[in-house]
């Protein structure tokens, strides 16, 4: 166990979360290196009323991850990672990230849904869902859960399955952060890779228009290996982009095939025929593909997110337009497709709600000042008001910031969100982990 506190030299490195409008001052860091350490910093919690919340990755945008004058858990050195490739299984510490699960994983040409960034903590990602390029083939992160390990509130340990606390199991399959502090995670895995059709291809702003149009035709028709994203930006300066698009509007549209190359080349040909500016889509290391849209350091972020039965043209008009007034040269709008094994049999076995929607939209504010990202955020929260007609109320928690409880329960709807807190009530009676997406404790 390491403690980490203000008058430490590491301390601000330590308390450091990826979004940079969150600047908060915890009391304490426990760096726990197992799941004793976890007990020890949860007892100390207690013994100084301090309040309790938990870093994995730190990709919480809302600051979950931290809080002001408490105690964090900081799982970060939990970094082992056993592969069975005979099983096809992986057992991970809860503070690996998506790009060393993918690195150890691709070893064996296995994978499974992973964060978009390769940054993103496995812990956090996959207690609140995990919605990731692989989703429409085999699922969230969570419905690839075979076991979870956790430290009660109470400091005792526990493991969560279909066959022991399958109760638990099942809220740990999206309800977030509320019952216990992850120390280790298992996962099945699925033959992919090391080498797969993937990669960005990148269009000019003005084609915005009937590029939407023809993006969501084609997605509806691709089968469910496709996995794609169209996303809105400022072109960057980077050597791939043409001169006269640098810093101008331009659609970006992710692609990967979860499956043998050729046939991913063969899917990708209607997308292509749409005459990219510049198409980075070909063969490539399956993890090569998961770190290219990482996320630069040291912005300052605002998102939220929404879910869409269908798109209809005046939806598209709607994102289009809100992409035209991007805040500034960072932000970007994501509208990703869902559909396939998002809404297959294990549907039905995690408390996520509305998983039956087809798109989902993704504003993300971000930029250099904490000045800009105000803008950004009025811009993020004026979205939601335009294209609240066209969407179905469902709300996804890993996309989001605190936005409130009526949002907590929009995620998992009013029966999911009952069973949860009768969840919580059994394991965090006291809500001790209420940093976060929080559950409320069934009342007794």
């Amino acid at each position: 166990m390491e403690w980490v506190r203000p008058e430490d030299t590491a301390y601000d490195e330590t308390r450091k979360l990826f979004n940079a409008m969150i600047d908060r001052r915890p009391a304490v860091i426990a760096r726990c290196a197992g799941a004793a350490d976890v007990a020890e910093a949860l007892e100390h919690a207690r013994a100084n009323m301090l309040d309790v919340a938990v870093r994995a990755g730190g990709h919480s945008v809302a600051g979950m991850s931290t809080n002001d004058g408490g105690l964090v858990v900081d799982v970060r050195p939990m970094k082992s990672i056993t592969v069975d490739p005979d099983n096809r299984t992986v057992t991970v510490g809860a503070g690996v990230t998506w790009g060393e699960f993918d690195r150890a994983t691709q070893e064996h040409g296995l994978a499974s849904t992973g964060g978009r960034a390769s940054t993103t903590g496995v812990a956090g990602f996959t207690l609140g869902g995990g919605s990731g390029w692989l989703e429409r083939s085999y699922g969230f992160a969570c419905d690839n859960l075979q076991s979870v390990d956790l430290v009660t509130a109470d400091g005792d340990r526990v493991t969560a399955s279909a066959v022991e606390n399958p109760e638990l199991f099942w809220a740990l399959h999206g309800g977030g952060g509320n019952f216990g502090v992850a120390t280790g995670f298992t996962f099945g895995l699925h033959d992919l890779g090391p080498t797969v059709h993937a990669g960005i291809m990148l269009f000019r702003g003005e084609d915005a228009p009937d590029l939407a149009r023809a993006y969501r035709d084609i997605s509806l028709k691709a089968p469910d290996a496709v996995g794609t994203a169209l996303v809105f930006l400022t072109a960057p300066p980077e050597p791939f982009v043409p001169e006269d698009m640098v810093g101008k509007p331009a659609v970006g549209l992710a692609y990967l095939y979860a499956g043998d190359p050729a046939a991913g080349a063969e899917e990708a040909a209607p997308f292509r025929a749409l005459g990219p500016a510049v198409d980075l889509v070909g063969d490539m290391d399956y993890t090569a593909f998961q770190c290219m849209i990482d996320d630069p350091p040291d912005l300052y972020h605002y998102w939220s997110a929404e879910y869409h039965d269908e798109l209809p043209d005046a939806a598209l008009d709607v994102i289009v337009d809100a992409a035209s007034r991007l805040p500034g040269p960072h932000s970007q709008h994501l509208v990703a497709r869902w559909g396939g094994a998002v809404a297959g049999p294990a549907a039905a076995q995690t408390p996520l709600q509305n998983r039956g929607a087809q798109w989902v939209t993704h504003p993300y504010g971000m930029e250099a000042s904490a000045a800009a990202a105000e803008e950004a955020k009025a811009w993020v929260k004026q979205f939601r008001r335009d294209i609240a007609p066209y969407a179905n109320g469902g709300v996804w928690l890993n996309f989001v910031g605190d936005e409130g409880r009526d949002r907590v329960r929009a995620a998992f709807g009013e029966e999911n969100y009952g069973r949860l807190a009768r969840v919580k009530r059994e394991f965090d009676p006291e809500n001790v982990f209420r940093g976060n997406q929080n559950i409320l404790p069934a009342a007794s």
